[in-house]
């Protein structure tokens, strides 16, 4: 039987740099309750979140994973993604064939 409301789970649990796993919505938004200081309670990443977390409770199970997307989001909303100048080389725009070699 397909779990409803708060009690759905995501498709992967959503893993916490403590090793703590959030499975449920409930385990989600309880989560992020705990979490969050009220002054950034407005901030995007975090209305968004709540918004899909709400959304995937009271709604069909496609909502799920955009609220496990934007879960992930509030969390890390601090983090400012970083430059990897180690990352594969793609070779977009030069690639050559071989007739003009």
């Amino acid at each position: 039987m397909e779990e409803r409301g708060w009690q759905r789970k995501f498709d992967d649990p959503i893993e916490l740099p403590d090793g703590t796993r959030l499975n449920t919505l409930r385990e989600a938004v309880a989560y992020l309750a705990k979490t969050v200081p009220k002054s950034e309670r407005d901030m995007p990443a975090v209305a968004t979140a709540a918004e899909m977390l709400t959304y995937a409770a009271e709604r069909e199970m496609a909502w799920v994973f955009l609220a496990r997307m934007a879960t992930l989001q509030a969390i890390h909303r601090h983090e400012v993604r970083q430059f990897n100048p180690d990352a594969k080389d793609h070779h977009r725009g030069k690639r050559k064939l071989k007739r003009d070699q």
